[in-house]
């Protein structure tokens, strides 16, 4: 078993001050990022998510510059550098891990607004194959959600539109600030969304023999 450091408890509520957005299904996005905006939340995000937001006259960072290392292997290497994942994971409460953020020159991420590669969709079409599927399967997407939903205590994770209202209207409400019974929701959710994800592609490989990279 991981021992578990003797920190001072999280505070109910933290400041959202940087959110990173990096989504599949663009719905609602523009508003919800300008409503973010509006609060002076910094923006962060990746590829599309960054091109749709910019189109929507919202100004954001493009991860590559915070990481310093470009998007690789078309795409497939967007967000998996320890400057966003230490970001995310960081402990507010725990002091070693403020000075490693320092030391590196790291910012903190307070909100990760993530959704997955259309797996499902992409499987149930006829056409389907094996290659298509695995060009389906999201690597970074599942890992900044987990990582945001270990780190609840002290961060926000967004897997589905539908949430989008909820929150900002929260953040609205409370001066920027997104308490814990908030991100206890969001981080149930989106387990349950990672294990549902993870769950159709185990689902799709099992359901008979290769067809092949075609």
């Amino acid at each position: 078993m991981i021992s578990v450091k003797d920190l001072p408890p999280p505070a109910d509520r933290y400041p959202v001050r940087r959110a990173l957005l990096s989504v599949s299904d663009k719905t609602g996005l523009a508003d919800f990022a300008r409503r973010l905006h509006t609060l002076g939340i910094e923006l962060l995000s990746t590829g599309g998510t960054a091109r749709a937001l910019r189109e929507a006259s919202l100004p954001v960072t493009d991860v590559a510059d915070v990481t310093g290392s470009p998007e690789l292997l078309d795409g497939r290497v967007k967000t998996l550098h320890p400057k966003v994942h230490a970001g995310i994971l960081a402990r507010r409460t725990d002091h070693d891990d403020i000075a490693q953020l320092k030391e590196h020159s790291i910012g903190l991420i307070d909100l990760v607004v993530v959704n997955l590669y259309p797996f499902a969709k992409a499987v149930a079409e006829d056409d389907v194959t094996d290659a298509i599927a695995a060009e389906n399967i999201d690597i970074g997407g599942p890992t900044m959600v987990r990582a945001a939903a270990k780190n609840w205590f002290y961060v926000g994770v967004v897997t589905d539109p539908a949430q989008y209202d909820d929150l900002a209207d929260e953040l609205e409400a409370e001066d920027g600030t997104l308490g814990m019974i908030a991100r206890h929701r969001l981080a149930r959710a989106a387990f349950g969304h990672t294990a549902a994800y993870d769950a159709a592609i185990a689902d799709y490989l099992e359901g008979g023999a290769p067809s092949g990279l075609r």
